[in-house]
């Protein structure tokens, strides 16, 4: 865009315009990509009822009363009957001892109508979370936290896949952002995201660096990344002097900064402006978990009863 100068002579550039087209990140809609991922499922199970006469069951299991658990537990509920699929709720008190959980699980474990097993974290303190993930047969373990499937998946032979990491994955597919051949910084090493990601990145062909807390020179390793996935919990860590420009942005964290907003572990009006993609917070990652959920269900209820695509 062009104006006059003050003589009316030589014309000078405004680049308000422009600035505001380069400097402003495509947004990665997590709430559309898991509606579609969902009516794909439900579409797949209405099918699925026809052949068959019967559908994929999820066994969801509360103990406790812990509110954020509560309303994930309501979320997964709600997502079941949007899709078709059998919900089967069990919720226990905090009371409860670790063997009446266990004892549960095994009867769940046995159930043939059962094709889906979640127990939501976190547990109350006197009981094993390790013990009890343990404790779910791999093939109705719709989280992926057992260790055969996580076995299973570094292999590159799991077909239940982490819900988080698979649904980070669907949303880089999905906003047509390639994978093979970048360089994939991941930020964070947990075994419910980090760690996984790893192998799911792995997988595609990118090559991977992750950084954790006793990681040097963070913001530099971060700089030469074309894709970042930030899952270290911590509120805003990433800063836009930590990405170099046109980098894919994927925000994990979920957060509380200190006036109490809801953010990721991204600086998101920082790096908005400097990278080519990404997602927000909260709408972004959080949906997807979700829809992968669900995906898992599915097809756990298609290997248990040899139903091949």
């Amino acid at each position: 865009m062009f104006g006059l100068c003050q003589n009316g002579s030589l014309p000078i550039k405004i680049n308000t315009i422009k600035k505001e087209i380069v400097l402003t990140a495509n947004i990665i809609d997590g709430k559309k990509i898991a509606a579609d991922i969902r009516k794909e499922i439900a579409e797949e199970v209405a099918l699925l009822n026809k052949k068959v006469g019967v559908s994929p069951a999820l066994a969801v299991v509360l103990v406790g009363e812990d509110p954020a658990s509560a309303v994930y537990v309501r979320n997964k509920k709600r997502a079941c009957e949007e899709i078709g699929i059998r919900s089967v709720s069990h919720d226990l008190s905090a009371e409860n001892s670790e063997a009446d959980l266990l004892k549960l699980i095994d009867s769940l474990n046995n159930d043939k109508e059962i094709n889906g097993i979640l127990v939501q974290l976190p547990l109350p303190k006197h009981i094993s979370e390790a013990k009890v993930l343990e404790a779910i047969r791999p093939e109705k373990d719709v989280d992926c936290f057992h260790p055969v499937n996580v076995g299973l998946l570094s292999l590159n032979k799991a077909y239940l896949k982490p819900c988080t990491p698979a649904g980070v994955i669907e949303l880089l597919d999905r906003s047509g952002i390639k994978i093979e051949g970048k360089d994939a910084v991941i930020i964070g090493r947990s075994n419910i995201v980090g760690k996984p990601a790893i192998q799911l990145l792995l997988q595609r062909n990118a090559t991977v660096t992750v950084c954790h807390s006793k990681t040097k020179d963070i913001g530099e390793k971060c700089k030469k990344a074309d894709i970042i996935v930030a899952a270290v919990g911590i509120a805003e860590f990433l800063k836009g002097n930590m990405v170099k420009e046109g980098a894919v942005i994927i925000d994990v964290g979920i957060n509380r900064n200190a006036e109490g907003k809801l953010v990721g572990d991204v600086a998101f009006d920082e790096v908005s402006k400097v990278a080519s993609y990404i997602t927000p917070v909260p709408g972004g990652v959080g949906p997807m978990t979700i829809a992968m959920l669900m995906k898992n269900t599915l097809t756990a209820f298609k290997v248990q009863r040899g139903i091949k695509d």
